[in-house]
């Protein structure tokens, strides 16, 4: 894959995701000047109407940031005596109320729904739950692990051992855990070693071994698993190589998959650019251009339309 070319000493060098965390590499930055009463009142009265004014209810809710929608979010409860999330939902549809409502909730409470989300219904859907494991960092899945015992009085940990099944679970609970402990190298494709090594490494003692074990064997650590393991398990190790190599090119290459080809998945796109929206989403872009020639951006305009297009323009932001 893309991934692979491997340009060692720059992996060691380069900063890991968690110093972008602190949101300075975000496309949403908190307004100047912000009132939540004004805006709670542009609100009610888009959606109030004769037919919603979309075109507000992008513009407002895309140019705050999550703490000030949490701040509006209550005074719109305070203005009209009902909630956001309610009128939302009654006034909007399909994707573009997903969206908006994705943009509403705080983020360890959206990742914690998208989780149970993807453990529901018929078949759990797995590539959700590599997707957030893999990568978030250890405050963002404690936070996730913290709104799931408050929802629900339940374990997240328990849930997912009954949910998932064999060597995935076991690795998917070493990552949920995140016991981050140095160990022993010891290579070889014993899975529960190579799942141990994966799941319980910090980044940078996981940058270390990709490049340490490139040295010993003579191929990446990703064209190891490839070869070795298939199904699930191989995906969510592949996902946390990737995410410990480069948590953007990672993003970049889902949402590159999100939108190519057979027909969109817009609830991986608007996963992905709303939880990163704060975080790191301007590097995405940066490694979206790099990877596929073109614009992020202009993948959203020749693949999504309506009003669900025109929010995740207005949440990626310019043009690259």
């Amino acid at each position: 894959s893309i991934y692979f070319q491997d340009d060692l000493q720059s992996l060691v060098d380069s900063p890991s995701s968690a110093a972008a965390e602190g949101g300075q590499r975000g496309t949403i930055k908190p307004k100047a000047n912000f009132d939540a009463e004004k805006d709670a009142a542009a609100l009610k009265d888009a959606i109030k109407g004769l037919g919603t004014n979309e075109k507000v209810l992008i513009e407002i809710l895309t140019q705050r940031s999550n703490d000030q929608r949490q701040l509006i979010c209550k005074a719109y409860e305070g203005a009209t005596g009902r909630t956001l999330e309610k009128d939302l939902k009654g006034d909007t549809g399909g994707n573009f109320e997903e969206l908006l409502l994705a943009l509403i909730t705080p983020p360890a409470a959206y990742d914690c729904h998208e989780v149970t989300r993807a453990m529901k219904g018929a078949g759990t859907k797995d590539s959700v739950l590599i997707e957030i494991f893999a990568s978030r960092s250890k405050q963002q899945i404690k936070a996730l692990k913290d709104v799931y015992r408050k929802e629900t009085e339940k374990d997240l940990i328990e849930k997912l051992q009954s949910e998932a099944s064999g060597d995935f679970s076991t690795a998917l609970i070493l990552l949920a855990k995140t016991l981050y402990k140095a160990g022993e190298k010891k290579w070889g494709t014993d899975e529960s070693k190579f799942i141990e090594i994966l799941c319980k490494r910090s980044i940078p003692q996981l940058r270390q071994i990709l490049i340490e074990y490139k040295n010993i064997s003579g191929k990446t650590l990703q064209q190891s698993i490839e070869g070795e393991m298939s199904g699930e398990l191989e995906e969510l190790l592949v996902a946390v190589v990737k995410c410990a190599k480069s948590l953007p090119a990672y993003f970049a290459e889902l949402l590159h998959k999100s939108m190519k080809g057979g027909g969109t998945d817009e609830s991986t796109l608007t996963r992905i650019m709303v939880s990163r929206s704060e975080i790191d989403l301007l590097d995405i872009r940066a490694e979206f251009k790099k990877l596929y020639k073109h614009s992020l951006l202009s993948d959203i305009e020749s693949d999504v339309s309506g009003e669900y297009g025109d929010c995740l323009k207005a949440i990626c932001g310019g043009d690259d």
